[in-house]
């Protein structure tokens, strides 16, 4: 089970079916669940190789008949984002600079059915300093780094993934990508799981698998669990592109 889900089944068990009725069609809580992971992935700060540092303080900006219809649920609410806060920094490998904390308020600015989340790292005690960064992140190409050389193939081409830059072609059999140190080709985007993807090249076809990722595979703009890849496709990976090349 993804982490929104478990988000999902917690508050149901919790509020036993209130929050359906308290957000009806207008907002629902694994939508500010998501928001709060897209805001730690947005802000987080690559501070050395083995330290990323986001945002611990959130602030979920409503509507003033938004936030007075939640306000009941508020402490259920909070600390359950909080904790699926904990949880995807746990799984992304980022690192807090105080303890984490979620508040509700009210936005004269916001109309009903939409919200926003505003966010900022605050150093707890003991903490290091806290690490400034630009108010909105700059986006940057991915690092991406190829396996380790391989024999050549006998005969015939191998397909090849094109990514940053880099032309990587594919000689084994299957080829996992992620942000984690034991993949075969590794992304460096906040966004991307540690072990995020895997293609499988065989019978003269490469298929491409999701391994269970927090932001999902998408090929050509559809998310998916498992695709055959055709010539030209483009797989993204969080905020990585990769063009695959059959041969």
């Amino acid at each position: 089970m993804g982490i929104l889900d478990k988000f999902e089944s917690s508050l149901d068990r919790m509020v036993n079916g209130a929050f359906a009725k308290a957000f009806r069609a207008d907002v629902q809580p694994v939508e500010i669940a998501a928001a709060v992971q897209k805001e730690m992935d947005e802000r987080a700060a690559v501070v050395s190789r083995a330290r990323t540092v986001v945002p611990n303080e959130f602030v979920v900006h409503l509507s003033d008949s938004d936030y007075a219809r939640l306000a009941t649920y508020s402490e259920v609410l909070n600390t359950e984002l909080a904790e699926l806060a904990r949880e995807y920094a746990q799984e992304q490998r980022y690192t807090f600079l105080g303890p984490v904390g979620v508040d509700l308020a009210e936005d004269d600015a916001m109309a009903t059915g939409v919200f926003r989340v505003s966010s900022q790292a605050t150093a707890g005690p003991g903490a290091p300093p806290p690490v400034s960064a630009p108010p909105t992140p700059v986006t940057r190409p991915a690092k991406v780094t190829p396996p380790p050389p391989r024999p050549a193939p006998v005969a015939g081409s191998r397909p090849r993934l094109l990514a940053a830059g880099q032309d990587i072609p594919l000689l084994g059999a299957t080829t996992v990508l992620g942000r984690g140190a034991d993949v075969d080709i590794r992304l460096e985007d906040p966004g991307v799981s540690r072990r995020h993807a895997q293609i499988t090249v065989a019978d003269g076809r490469s298929t491409i698998s999701d391994l269970g990722s927090t932001n999902g595979t998408l090929v050509d703009g559809q998310k998916v669990t498992t695709a055959v890849l055709a010539d030209g496709a483009v797989i993204r990976l969080g905020s990585t592109e990769i063009t695959f090349r059959s041969s």
